[in-house]
């Protein structure tokens, strides 16, 4: 309606020169105008909209993308799948979808989540309604635990009262201050709404490096009995590691309320990344360069990584973490065998 003033305050000086039955005929036309370009559908094209709440996630799309980018993680892809479009299909969730993810350095977590949110909202980490939180950066100070909190729910109060999808990314978890995350607790728990603002249809993501030797103890543990680790459930892991979790003073989890209280909807295991999983970060990476695939590039990259443990090396101890950076050395390589072809 402010756009259809402010149009027709434009059009004032032509209309006193017109006929009345020319000048109900503009004002009609600019009132149409303005309403399409005002409506969503145009609108939205060009100016990022919060999705409503009938918008759904493309399951289809979100399988494929997991699939074609995130390697060796069965339990991730299927928990994080399952669990996203269980809440995206409801219409009426009772409470924010609660996510938290554990593991090593480079095994992925990081990744599944930019894929998450730019599923929900198409601009990812660019998008104004997607919120990535560093602990070491935004909450640094120990002395300032009673400001921060403050500031967190002030933030996140006003973020999903302007889109209720919104998307909270909360990385470092295992080098946040205790105690502080559990500020948000009440934007998290079985509540219609606290003080006037719905916080049902968020979502929030917590990754942490905190219980990931608990994880790789328990794919050790498979592999050593001859199993493969593609046998590992989530009953196998997630108990233990939300137990792990709670009791890890290194954590910022360290025995918070929103454990307690059971508001984390899934603790999801990323597994450690064994050699044949490297070697495909590795050719994706090329891929994405626009390079062909050279397997002895692949090779050579897959033989700078160390492996755990000591005497069998199957598990990268960074998972793909470094596999740009290492990759950055066999760029003339790549470059040359692009040529040739």
């Amino acid at each position: 309606m402010p756009r259809a003033a402010g149009l027709l305050w434009l059009l004032l000086p032509g209309l006193a020169a017109l006929e009345p039955l020319s000048v109900g005929l503009a004002i009609g036309v600019a009132s149409a105008l303005t309403g399409y370009l005002s409506h969503p559908s145009f609108y939205c094209n060009y100016v990022e909209c919060c999705p409503s709440a009938a918008k759904r996630l493309n399951a289809k799309a979100l399988k494929v993308q997991l699939n074609a980018k995130l390697f060796g993680q069965h339990l991730a892809k299927d928990v994080v799948l399952k669990a996203v479009m269980g809440f995206s299909n409801n219409p009426s969730p009772k409470k924010p979808l609660v996510l938290s993810l554990h593991g090593w350095a480079g095994t992925g977590k990081n990744f599944l989540s930019q894929i998450l949110a730019e599923h929900v909202h198409p601009a990812g980490l660019r998008s104004k309604f997607v919120h990535l939180f560093l602990a070491t950066l935004h909450f640094p100070h120990h002395d300032q635990l009673r400001v921060y909190k403050e500031q967190l729910q002030n933030w996140i109060r006003g973020n999903v009262s302007a889109c209720p999808r919104s998307v909270f990314i909360f990385d470092e978890m295992d080098k946040m201050h205790p105690g502080l995350i559990d500020a948000i607790k009440p934007f998290l728990d079985y509540y219609e709404q606290v003080d006037g603002v719905s916080y049902t249809q968020a979502i929030f993501i917590f990754l942490s490096n905190a219980g990931g030797d608990l994880i790789n103890k328990a794919a050790l543990d498979f592999w050593t009995s001859g199993k493969r680790r593609e046998e590992i459930q989530l009953k196998d892991l997630e108990p233990m590691l939300s137990v792990g979790v709670f009791n890890n003073k290194n954590s910022g989890l360290w025995h918070s309320s929103l454990i307690d209280r059971n508001l984390i909807d899934y603790f999801v295991p990323f597994l450690p990344l064994e050699h044949r999983h490297v070697k495909m970060c590795i050719r994706a990476e090329m891929t994405a360069r626009g390079y062909a695939v050279n397997e002895q590039v692949v090779e050579a990259v897959a033989d700078e990584m160390t492996f755990f443990p000591k005497k069998q090396k199957i598990y990268s101890d960074k998972g793909c973490k470094t596999v740009q950076a290492k990759l950055d050395i066999h760029e003339d390589v790549m470059r040359d065998t692009k040529a040739k072809g």
